[in-house]
């Protein structure tokens, strides 16, 4: 019996397990912002982005070597040097841009990944996206427009950042799901920390100062939040569709809206809240789409990863 088997067997049913393990994914990836908001303190978002891409270098390793050059044997070098460059520009647009924007509103915008995903997915992979998934995704930037306001408020550098940051996460979901075709998913997580951690240290050495003893703490908890959560999307994606893991995903808000709030004095106001439940409510219709025109053609539907900067 497999190790779900027997947590079902003590009565919890598959959908409730992969709903808890979203919901963890949800706060230790609320945690990890609040770590890196603490290293990029004292530290440059990019010394911080390398120490998090080598931390998953670390991970991989073992793995690595266990699989010698036959686990990394791959005819697909330029979607995976692609992967490279988007997790990259994705990861450290996020970390520059959580160091100027409140906690919750970064997560809330990271949220308009699948939107991306989706577009991404129709004009680079040439898949059939219909009217209404198009409408969705058209209410969700309609969402963004809300909490940002332009006219009303000024438009801060962190906001689009974090807008970047979501740009090439969804990209990056699309580079993921034309490489899953036919590459292992161990494959492909160690190719992008192959790539990801000298491609963060070359604008880290620009920027390099050594972590005082209180910063290497910050980035050990960065990085054992970041496995963990990696960990946790991928129990919950085992045991139910993405599609029923999304709305547990938006847990993530209110979560980080508390830790904003108590940690940094940070509150936010009724637009932001309108915004951010637009912006919920297109990208659970994208997944719920996603997933039924997955299972009418037989394929699996894209997997988009909820970590932050991912």
């Amino acid at each position: 019996m497999t190790s779900e088997g027997s947590v079902a067997g003590r009565g919890l049913a598959p959908i409730t397990q992969a709903a808890l393990w979203t919901i963890l994914n949800g706060f230790l990836s609320s945690l990890m912002v609040v770590f890196a908001r603490e290293a990029t303190a004292e530290l440059h978002p990019f010394v911080v982005t390398f120490f998090r891409c080598f931390v998953s270098f670390l991970t991989m390793l073992p793995w690595m070597v266990r699989s010698g050059a036959s686990g990394l044997k791959t005819t697909k070098v330029g979607f995976y040097s692609l992967r490279g460059f988007v997790s990259f520009v994705s990861m450290s647009a996020w970390f520059y841009g959580v160091t100027l924007v409140p906690i919750a509103i970064a997560t809330a915008l990271n949220f308009t990944a699948p939107l991306f995903a989706t577009a991404g997915a129709a004009l680079i992979l040439g898949e059939t996206v219909r009217i209404r998934r198009w409408a969705a995704v058209a209410l969700g930037f309609v969402g963004v427009l809300v909490i940002l306001r332009p006219g009303v408020s000024v438009m801060e550098v962190g906001l689009l950042f974090i807008l970047l940051s979501a740009g090439a996460s969804g990209m990056n979901s699309v580079t993921v799901k034309y490489l899953a075709r036919t590459e292992s998913p161990a494959t492909i997580v160690a190719y992008m920390t192959l790539y990801l951690t000298p491609l963060s240290l070359i604008p880290a050495l620009f920027t390099w100062s050594w972590p005082s003893l209180s910063q290497w703490g910050w980035l050990l908890g960065l990085g054992v939040c970041g496995t963990l959560a990696h960990f946790s999307t991928a129990r919950a994606y085992r045991l139910a569709d993405a599609s029923a893991c999304a709305p547990f995903e938006f847990l993530r808000l209110p979560v980080a809206a508390v830790l904003g709030y108590f940690l940094f004095a940070e509150t936010l106001d009724l637009w932001t809240w309108v915004g951010a439940a637009v912006i919920a409510g297109s990208t659970l219709y994208v997944a719920h789409r996603e997933a039924k025109v997955a299972r009418d053609e037989g394929a699996e539907p894209m997997k988009i990863s909820p970590l932050p900067g991912a």
